[in-house]
Parts: structure tokens; C-alpha cells; sequence
């Protein structure tokens, strides 16, 4: 008991020793925790129904990711009744399959986007990207009018899905072959309305869209 006793007492007295092993045990608690969830993101495969970002909706994406609409707005609802009631179907993890990185953010000065496909009109997300106090009158969203005089790269988009596919996005030839036509006359914020419209669109819990996330009256107005 006493010759224990010195062995944590040595250890204790010890600065280095003691931040030592403080970094082994957080280390092997971290890997036991971080482990079994990255063996199961290798294992998890995609529902048919969720599919790679389009030309212009990859685009957009990283028009997004670009721009650091991010930093404002999360893309992941809790399984909570306050956000559900607010923002609609909590997500789900096959719905970011295919964001790299993904969106999911940790911070709402803005409204969380993961639901807000379809809730309001091309012409709507247009005229609240290029100045949001048309739209909402008390935003302190900034606006991003050049988006709208930015023509894009189509040789960009398509090295991007190449890259994509050999990272294991499942990208077709007739996919490549079709995204310059896709993109031609199309600018930024084309391409933005386009991913922001996609959002929450795709997936629910079950593999198929709940009719709760079609209903407007379930979610608030964007602030």
C-alpha cells in the first residue's frame, strides 16, 4: 500500500509526468469514443436516392463555402422538439454524404438552412442574396450583389468533379460530359440559388421525404 502510495505521489509531484500520462488516458478515451465512429462512416453507403451535387449545384456549394455563409448559417437539426418545430425534420447523416467538407456548422446568427429547399422561390433567393432588407426588413445578412455579374468556369467545375470522383463520388462520364452545357450563361448566383434550393430535399430518417418538411406553416420565417 505505502510503495502505491509513493507511485502516485511521485507521479502527482511531477509536472511532466503528470501531463504525461493526463495525455495518454485522454488519448485512449478519445480514440475510444472517435474509433467506432469513423469505422462506421466507412461502412455507411448512400440511399438511391442520394445522389452527387450537380454541376451547378457544386458550384454553388462552393460559392458558399467561398463566401462563408457557413459562419452564420448551421446545415444540421437537432432531434429536438424546439428545432424540429422551428426548422422541420432533424438531419440525418446520409443527407452530407457527399459534402466535402461538410456544412453542418456551429453557430446561428441566421436561420439553420438544412430545410429551406423549396421554401421560397428562385426570384426570393435572388432578391435576399443581393440585398436581404428587400426580403427581410431587419437582416443583418450582408448582401452579395456581384454574385450576380460572376460568370463561372466550366473547365473548374468539371477538374473539381474529376477530383471528386477519384475521391469515390460516383460521378458518371455522361455527368462530366453534360456539365459545361449545364453551366453555360449561368453565373454565381445562379449557381447558389440552385444549391440553396436543393437543401433538405433529398433524405429524411426513413430514406424518404416526410411530408412535414413540405409544409411551409412548420417552420418559421428566416430572419
Amino acid at each position: 500500500m505505502a510503495s502505491g502510495y509513493r507511485y502516485f505521489e511521485t507521479v502527482e509531484k511531477h509536472a511532466g509526468l503528470l501531463g504525461i500520462g493526463i495525455a495518454i488516458m485522454v488519448s485512449l478515451g478519445g480514440l475510444a469514443e472517435i474509433t467506432p465512429l469513423f469505422i462506421r462512416a466507412q461502412q455507411m453507403a448512400p440511399p438511391a436516392n442520394v445522389k452527387p451535387y450537380d454541376a451547378l449545384r457544386l458550384a454553388g456549394k462552393d460559392i458558399y463555402v467561398r463566401e462563408g455563409c457557413y459562419l452564420c448559417h448551421s446545415q444540421m437539426i437537432r432531434a429536438l422538439v424546439a428545432e424540429t418545430e422551428r426548422y422541420g425534420h432533424y438531419s440525418v447523416a446520409e443527407e452530407s454524404m457527399y459534402d466535402r467538407p461538410h456544412q453542418w456548422g456551429s453557430k446561428r446568427t441566421g436561420p439553420d438552412l438544412a430545410r429551406v429547399g423549396g421554401k421560397y422561390s428562385d426570384d426570393w433567393q435572388r432578391q435576399h442574396l443581393i440585398n436581404p432588407r428587400k426580403t427581410e426588413l431587419e437582416s443583418n445578412m450582408p448582401g452579395y450583389p456581384w454574385l450576380a455579374k460572376e460568370a463561372l468556369d466550366p473547365s473548374d467545375i468539371l477538374a473539381r468533379m474529376r477530383t471528386l470522383r477519384r475521391l469515390g463520388d460516383p460521378y458518371t462520364d455522361a455527368d462530366l460530359a453534360a456539365a459545361p452545357a449545364a453551366l453555360e450563361g449561368k453565373t454565381a448566383l445562379d449557381a447558389l440559388v440552385a444549391y440553396l434550393q436543393g437543401l433538405g430535399t433529398t433524405l429524411s430518417a426513413n430514406g424518404t421525404l416526410p411530408d412535414a418538411m413540405l409544409d411551409p406553416s412548420a417552420l418559421e420565417p428566416a430572419p
